[in-house]
């Protein structure tokens, strides 16, 4: 079978890196056409130069990597320093980029290569706030019938939230975009923190990818060092979860993942709930089920995978 085309949209962010470099060590399975980037862990400019440096880091400098939007499409951005650190990828020092992002607009390139698409062939992975995608939506609606799937990290429903105590950051830092999406009509799958925190990556497994004897698993291991170093309030144990890492785990081996069709409405206006990812676990509702929610992951499978694509990368 041909692979799979995905457009990544991302905000790295060292989970988001893992993501970004589990999809490119499975070439067979996944073509990524292209990566966007979005204001989100860190500024723009940092999520953009970290995309830039991580393709290459992959091998893959022939990647294109569009910037897109600095902000939300209403709030003031909110960042997340506190988790990735300054430049988003600390705890390891890649060379500088070789090549700049490309000239068009990360909006107006996803617009048009889903347009000039066959229908129903790209799915959009965003590891991040949704910014680019509701707005690609809202300037051209007719992408929406055209799209295979949007796989999205992001949410949250038995767990609430990690941004507030309802909401999850990607949703939380851009709402409305979140909004645009789920109501879009287009097929969705989300990957919330219910889902992802059962995607523990443990300090010897991390160790593991030193015997793989790359720049790539130097990498890694230095990202993963730093991120896990973050969040001892909340976790009473070492591991630490991979969010990203589980839309390209989501598409790669599906099996592994339990899911339900449940309707997902984005709460827009209450500024104690903002963000929250309203999930109609029992159809109490009776709305159309517009999103497959991720459950458990059966996480030896899914790390597994994850280190195998990680030792095609140089």
């Amino acid at each position: 079978m041909a692979p799979r085309k995905i457009i990544i949209d991302t905000d790295p962010g060292q989970d988001d890196a893992f993501a970004l470099l589990f999809a490119l060590g499975a070439p067979h399975e996944l073509e990524v056409l292209g990566v966007t980037t979005v204001g989100g862990n860190v500024p723009l400019a940092r999520t953009t130069r970290n995309a830039l440096q991580l393709t290459e880091l992959a091998g893959r400098a022939d990647l294109p990597v569009f910037a897109g939007c600095p902000r939300p499409m209403l709030k003031r951005l909110q960042t997340a320093e506190y988790v990735h650190g300054e430049s988003g990828i600390d705890g390891c020092t890649l060379p500088a980029p070789s090549r700049p992002a490309r000239d068009e607009h990360a909006v107006n390139w996803m617009v048009r290569t889903i347009m000039d698409a066959p229908e129903g062939e790209i799915t959009v992975c965003t590891l991040g706030p949704m910014t680019n995608l509701g707005m690609a939506m809202v300037m051209e609606p007719r992408i929406i019938p055209r799209l295979r799937e949007v796989v999205l990290m992001g949410g949250g429903y038995f767990q609430g939230g990690n941004a507030t105590p309802a909401a999850e950051f990607n949703i939380w830092v851009d709402p409305q975009a979140a909004s645009v999406v789920f109501d879009s009509g287009a097929p969705v799958t989300m990957a919330s923190i219910d889902c992802t925190w059962t995607a523990m990556m443990t300090p010897a497994w991390v160790r593991s990818l030193g015997a793989l004897k790359s720049a790539s698993a130097e990498a890694l291991i230095g990202m993963a060092e730093f991120y896990m170093s973050y969040g001892s309030h909340k976790f009473d144990t070492p591991d630490r979860p991979i969010h990203d890492a589980c839309v390209p785990g989501y598409l790669l081996v599906p099996e592994a993942f339990a899911f339900r069709q449940c309707s997902v409405v984005i709460e827009t206006r209450s500024p104690e709930t903002e963000g929250m990812t309203v999930v109609d676990w029992w159809h109490s509702t009776g709305r159309a089920r517009n999103c497959k929610v991720l459950g458990k992951v059966d996480a030896p499978r899914f790390f597994d995978r994850m280190y195998r694509a990680f030792a095609t990368l140089p």
